[in-house]
């Protein structure tokens, strides 16, 4: 019996590496792409808030709100009171916040006041004496989800920061969110829950929407990214994103502290004639970031790569947008706490209409910012001379790709070390301070070894005593199964 030829069709071609980047982003990432979902930006306080605030005074079931910061400030307790009158009126009310980013900002009063009215409250990773390292792991994700039909996810917190003060005439946060409907508003409340969960009773299942039960609101196609602490799916995807770009890929950041890995993905993108843009606050409320941030700005500049500063008030915006057709928008930002070590949340859009929107915001954003140049000694410098829209200069770097990023100096002393390659002459400073501290350091254990035992003693026997603790409670969880079977079981 004779075999029926397929016939391929116009555009079939591409079909096979479309599927693969497919394949590759959900596996990345460990999200799915999920049709049917309206998505729409959101820019800044004055557009975010009120949209947040609305959605929470319809609510009728429950109101789901996770933030790393919720200031006890004015506009903090705005929104505790329309949550505090939604609890009063029935409806569910579960917020989390994280301790840290609570620390200093948030009254005990305020929580107080909120669970008294209704609300369940839950704090994420407070400090334990047995988990002496566990502060390291926050939950840094800002969304709320309201009845299973609307959902926000953002790169914004709750304060007057992100609202600005008029009155001093200081303007308010750059920043960016989106308003999410549709099925996809699913995996957002799953993303809520699994986070409740690791405090407490988990959500009751028939609280936590399926995508089947929750209507089609657009066109969109959307992937919800919600990362946990030592999972790198977000880390895994921002370098997907870098390889398969083809003509741009425009960056946002707020803390940018790229990783070598990724610094490499960014360098080689530009160098095989992607438009890669980066754009990052001009001042910052963490002062000591700039500086370190900078440092990593020459290896970036030297391969093409163009770099902005904001000239407004503080950039807190976290966003991506690639060759027209992926878009990235959440809490994520690009360096290892965010990769490595919090909970975050990001929403993937792989839509044309919503990229080219996404486009001419950060065009927009880019009219307000100055860009950073190569000096005439190699150095960045600021520069007000070469409008955004003009094509770059596409570049080859000069730094050695082991050396790229703002770890070199990490790379530098591993590679001298252990010998591994020849060195350049500016690494030389990098070795010749590091013997110094070195030789200092040395010098303290042989004249004052208590300054050393004493802290290295202390720091042993807390994460010994963290380490017997957990293994009591390990063990306990499991209770009779071990003195029934008398050996380790894994279900």
């Amino acid at each position: 019996m004779k075999k029926k030829q397929s016939i391929m069709k116009p555009g079939d071609e591409c079909a096979g590496p479309v599927l693969i980047t497919e394949q590759a982003f959900s596996r990345a990432a460990g999200a799915a792409l999920v049709p049917g979902n309206s998505i729409r930006i959101l820019r800044d306080a004055s557009e975010n808030y009120p949209a947040w605030l609305d959605a929470m005074r319809r609510a009728e079931k429950s109101i789901h709100f996770e933030s790393y910061i919720i200031y006890s400030d004015d506009i903090g307790r705005e929104f505790a009171a329309v949550m505090e009158e939604k609890a009063r009126q029935g409806v569910k009310v579960r917020i989390i916040y994280d301790w840290l980013g609570a620390l200093g900002r948030t009254s005990f009063g305020f929580w107080k006041r909120l669970r008294q009215a209704g609300a369940e409250v839950r704090c994420y990773n407070p400090p334990s004496a047995y988990q002496p390292l566990g502060w390291l792991s926050r939950d840094h994700r800002k969304m709320i989800a309201v009845d299973g039909r609307v959902a926000f996810v953002s790169g914004l917190c709750v304060g007057r920061k992100w609202a600005g003060y008029p009155e001093k005439a200081v303007g308010q946060w750059r920043d960016t969110g989106v308003a999410v409907g549709g099925p996809a508003v699913a995996d957002i409340e799953r993303a809520f829950a699994d986070v409740w969960a690791t405090m407490g009773v988990p959500l009751p299942a028939d609280e936590v929407p399926a995508r089947g039960e929750i209507p089609r609101s657009g066109d969109a196609m959307l992937r919800v990214v919600a990362s946990m602490p030592n999972m790198a799916g977000l880390f895994r995807l921002d370098q997907l994103i870098a390889a398969a770009a083809r003509e741009t890929l425009w960056l946002t950041d707020a803390y940018y502290l790229g990783l070598a890995p990724y610094v490499q993905s960014l360098r080689s993108a530009a160098e095989d004639g992607v438009d890669v843009r980066l754009l990052v606050p001009g001042t910052t409320d963490i002062p000591v970031l700039r500086a370190v941030s900078r440092a990593g700005y020459q290896p970036l500049l030297e391969a093409g790569i163009r770099i902005f500063e904001w000239n407004g008030p503080m950039l807190h915006a976290k966003t991506a947008v690639a060759d027209g057709k992926w878009s990235r928008i959440g809490s994520s930002n690009l360096n290892i706490a965010s990769w490595l070590g919090n909970c975050e949340l990001d929403v993937m859009a792989e839509d044309e209409n919503f990229a080219r929107a996404m486009q001419e915001m950060y065009l927009d954003d880019l009219s307000n910012s100055t860009e950073i140049v190569l000096g005439r000694r190699r150095a960045a410098s600021p520069v007000h001379k070469r409008p955004h829209h003009e094509p770059r200069v596409k570049g080859r770097g000069t730094m050695g790709r082991a050396g790229a990023g703002f770890i070199r100096t990490g790379r530098a002393l591993e590679a001298a070390i252990a010998n591994r390659r020849v060195l350049g002459p500016a690494e030389a400073r990098i070795m010749f301070i590091a013997g110094l501290a070195l030789a200092a350091l040395a010098a303290v254990a042989v004249l004052w070894p208590l300054v050393l035992a004493v802290p290295f003693a202390v720091l042993g026997g807390w994460l010994a005593f963290s380490l017997i603790i957990g293994a009591y409670k390990t063990r306990k969880r499991y209770g009779r199964k071990y003195r029934r079977t008398g050996r380790d079981e894994i279900n």
